[in-house]
């Protein structure tokens, strides 16, 4: 069974993984299935994020990454909407035009209390 994130520039020298910062947590969003993925992948590029690829991926594969880089995989379901957030950071870790040493994260903060109040409520459904 293969998961499937959202990447930036896949299988490049600057590849980067979407990842949603609450609390503190770096989360890294695991979809099961493909059309979720790219549903999502839609919405963060209508909010001005480079267009972005969505690859397959071993779960186990993911979940070892998180835990190297200390990100939490979580699993999306089969048939969840998930929306993004209304607000990303200013500036990412993740440089476009620079080539990264290893995979780079987008990430959310400054966000109002109701935005995250709503990101943690649909994040806390998915566990």
């Amino acid at each position: 069974m293969s998961v499937y994130v959202v990447l930036f520039n896949a299988r490049t020298e600057n590849e980067g993984i979407h990842s949603l910062q609450v609390e503190g947590r770096h989360l890294v969003l695991m979809f099961e299935v493909e059309d979720d993925a790219i549903r999502f992948a839609g919405l963060l590029e209508a909010q001005d994020f480079p267009p972005a690829t969505i690859e397959p991926f071993d779960p186990e594969e993911i979940e070892e990454f998180c835990i190297s880089a200390g990100y939490e995989a979580v699993n999306v379901p089969d048939g969840t909407l998930l929306m993004p957030p209304e607000k990303m950071v200013e500036t990412t870790t993740w440089n476009p035009d620079e080539p990264a040493t290893e995979i780079s994260r987008g990430s959310l903060k400054d966000a109002s209390t109701t935005e995250m109040d709503r990101i943690r409520a649909q994040l806390e459904k998915l566990l």
